[in-house]
């Protein structure tokens, strides 16, 4: 963790070193919660003013300047790193290898992780907020104060996002492989539920959705936001794509040939891998692991999912889309090794078994020979 720590820092001073030639987020950031005349608290709302809730007293107050800020923003993201590697941990037994590398440090490394999750902006502290989501459902009851605020961050920043932790963590408590007592599961239903109930209007605000027309309502706001990010430059219309295209484009574009700037062709690669870690579901085990599955495996493909789907609705933007993705890809690969383990588990089982009906007939072979004097 200390090598992923400096690791991490070399891509604050990466990112640090884009915004010096390019436009970003995060200045605007800095000099909206440096020169806010108004109270503090007024800032306490969900969406981009909670980006400057967080850093008005560190600018506004201690009179951090943008070099700090964002480093104290990094911070917040490897914060993110630290309870998503503990969450791997806890909920896997076995090492498993991708090409003679250990796979969840490969994966702990992976550079796109790092860009996103290294400055002022939505990036590093939701990443944060759904690190410490994660590493609180292994214990809902021990590590209450985690979960809520996991929760609560991730709410103020993206309460879309909310709702589908909300969703998964209810779906996967329930069909889980634990014996979990029915008062431990309505006490989390009725939170998650009660919590997204309370919410939903803001919820539903922050994409202007009709609560009447719920779907026509999204289809009319995922058709001006690609409008609007066509309209910047730099997009890949996908309105018209069917939804698989449009989850395989959120999920490993850009790959090469669509690669927009030097950038996206560095992303290509780590893109790549990822479509190699996916296509190891493709896999006649897969559904009856599923299944068996704990209800933290449930959880994360549900999450990975219903995200996903909402989110490639108006990621017609790659530069978007990459970012975006990052909140959601650990929750795969935690699928994918919880998966991997499961087969090597069963390897192991096989073989196990095999040399004990070797071991067993050797053992009868021997009684059936004759004494040699």
């Amino acid at each position: 963790m200390n090598k992923l720590y400096f690791y991490h820092l070399l891509f604050w001073g990466v990112y640090y070193t884009y915004t010096v030639f390019n436009r970003s987020d995060s200045k605007n950031y800095f000099v909206r919660s440096a020169e806010y005349p108004g109270e503090w608290t007024e800032l306490l709302v969900s969406g981009t003013r909670f980006i400057e809730f967080v850093a008005y007293p560190f600018t506004n107050t201690l009179g951090f300047s943008y070099e700090m800020t964002m480093l104290l923003f990094a911070w917040f993201g490897y914060i993110g790193f630290i309870h998503f590697y503990i969450f791997f941990l806890e909920n896997l037994k076995l090492k498993l290898q991708l090409w003679g590398y250990d796979l969840l440090i490969v994966l702990l490394f992976l550079p796109n992780m790092h860009f996103w999750t290294a400055s002022l902006g939505k990036g590093a502290i939701i990443f944060m907020g759904i690190g410490l989501f994660a590493y609180g459902m292994r214990f809902p009851q021990k590590r209450f104060f985690a979960l809520v605020l996991g929760s609560t961050i991730v709410y103020m920043v993206r309460p879309h996002m909310f709702m589908f932790l909300g969703i998964g963590a209810v779906i996967g408590y329930f069909t889980g492989r634990e014996k979990v007592p029915l008062y431990q599961k309505i006490l989390v239903y009725c939170a998650f539920a009660g919590g997204i109930f309370v919410m939903s209007d803001q919820i539903l605000a922050m994409a202007n959705i009709n609560e009447e027309d719920v779907v026509g309502s999204f289809q009319d706001f995922s058709q001006v936001q690609a409008g609007r990010l066509q309209s910047a430059g730099s997009g890949v219309d996908i309105t018209s794509y069917p939804l698989p295209l449009k989850l395989f484009t959120f999920w490993f574009r850009p790959l090469f040939v669509d690669a927009p700037g030097a950038l996206g062709l560095f992303v290509s690669f780590e893109n790549l891998l990822y479509v190699i870690l996916a296509w190891k579901l493709v896999d006649k085990d897969f559904i009856r692991f599923l299944k068996k599955s704990t209800s933290l495996v449930k959880m994360s493909l549900v999450i990975f999912i219903s995200s996903s789907i909402a989110l490639s609705f108006v990621m017609s933007n790659l530069g978007i889309a990459m970012r975006q993705k990052s909140m959601v890809m650990y929750f795969l690969f935690f699928v994918i090794i919880s998966f991997l383990e499961y087969k090597k588990k069963k390897k192991i089982a096989l073989f196990q078994l095999k040399k004990k009906k070797m071991e067993e007939q050797e053992r009868l072979e021997g009684y059936a020979s004759p004494a040699i004097s």
